[in-house]
């Protein structure tokens, strides 16, 4: 079968955080795309929240920071604690200007802001209620078949789809690319609650004999608690983490309000390849990290920069040479995607349960009173990852 020319040159399959930016940075190099997404409307809770500086950075290039910074909140220091004693602090005002800090904003203006600033650039560029049935790939383009809103199939070319339709990317299973990797056995319980503490817009992470305590400051008044437990609470419930925070810390959160309560376990998946043919792999379609520490949807991002870096670069080009651009792409960001997991190890490792915390704990204060701190503040800000380069 043969096309001369497809439909539009890229086709991407899920249209959050992730696949949003995405759009916005290929339309920004020239480059036109779709982007086929189920959902209607942005996800209506708070989920993935911080926005670390090296994606602030990349939202500068593409003009689109300043809303987010007029939806988030600016988190500048985070404190460590026992239950009745301070450890020490980090401050990531020490960090590159201008973004010295990390944001937080609720991936429901996160998305809402990115769905905006798609639509200035191409108000036809987001399909909603489409759900993508299969793909055919050929030589020159690739087929896809999709409906809106469950009515008649509809059947789109493209040059090269690009898959960031998440963890159970239905792109990467049709395509058959390896997804490998394991379950941690740490679980947690998190909620977010009407700020009632005394910590303003600092984070604070309680390093407890049970396990991690950690909560930090959100828009609108309100703060992101995080539990570790000691298995997976199926049924979360406000009472269940105001009781483990109660017994742990003393400290009181029963009956306030609370706007958003679930589970979660933790994993570490990587596909073999981000780059297969005519298909690519994006955000947790490709990698998936620790949610603790924040840096999943921050590496997904990283990604569509250094991707749409890519299709810069092979604009009037050689399809061999657009092989070998997206196998560096694959290469490159499989690297980062490692050294990701490897530090939210460490993160999951210093918050779980201890039989002598007071090891750990003396290995924290004597790290965060020393010139390593500074190490640590970028650790945590996702510096010295690794730079792009063609």
């Amino acid at each position: 079968m043969t096309r001369t020319k497809p439909d539009i040159p890229v086709i991407i399959v899920g249209g959050g955080p992730v696949g949003l930016f995405l759009a916005i940075c290929l339309i920004k190099e020239g480059v036109e795309c779709r982007v086929l997404e189920k959902r209607k409307n942005p996800v209506p809770d708070s989920r993935s929240l911080g926005i670390h500086p090296v994606s602030l950075e990349l939202f500068d290039e593409v003009g689109i920071t300043e809303p987010f910074l007029s939806a988030g909140l600016k988190i500048r220091k985070g404190i460590a604690l026992t239950k009745d004693q301070k450890l020490g602090e980090i401050s990531f005002e020490n960090c590159p200007n201008p973004h010295n800090y990390i944001l937080a904003c609720p991936q429901f203006s996160t998305e809402l802001i990115l769905r905006n600033e798609l639509s200035k650039l191409d108000e036809d560029a987001l399909i909603t209620g489409a759900t993508v049935k299969h793909f055919d790939e050929y030589e020159q383009f690739v087929e896809i078949t999709y409906s809106i809103d469950q009515q008649k199939n509809q059947r789109i070319t493209t040059n090269y789809i690009i898959g960031c339709d998440g963890k159970n990317s239905a792109v990467r299973q049709q395509a058959s690319i390896h997804f490998s990797g394991k379950r941690y056995n740490d679980t947690y319980i998190m909620g977010d609650f009407e700020d009632t503490t005394n910590f303003g817009p600092d984070a604070a992470v309680f390093l407890l004999k049970e396990g991690l305590i950690e909560c930090f400051p959100l828009p609108n008044g309100m703060r992101r608690w995080v539990v570790k437990t000691e298995d997976y609470i199926p049924e979360p419930s406000q009472l269940k983490l105001a009781t483990l925070v109660q017994d742990r810390l003393d400290y009181d959160l029963f009956g306030i309000k609370s706007t958003m309560l679930s589970s979660f376990g933790v994993q570490h998946f990587l596909a073999e390849t981000f780059a297969k043919g005519r298909v690519l792999l994006a955000g947790d379609a490709a990698h998936v990290v620790s949610p603790i520490g924040g840096q999943g949807m921050n590496l997904g991002w990283l990604d569509c920069r250094v991707l749409a870096d890519s299709f810069a670069q092979i604009k009037n080009k050689e399809s061999d040479i657009a092989e070998q651009i997206f196998q560096k792409y694959s290469e490159h960001q499989r690297s980062i995607a490692k050294k990701v997991a490897r530090r939210a190890e460490i993160n999951m490792a210093l918050g779980r349960k201890q039989r002598m915390p007071v090891f750990r704990n003396l290995f924290v204060r004597v790290m965060l009173h020393s010139p390593l701190k500074n190490k640590v503040a970028e650790i945590f800000t996702m510096r010295g990852l690794g730079s792009w380069w063609i």
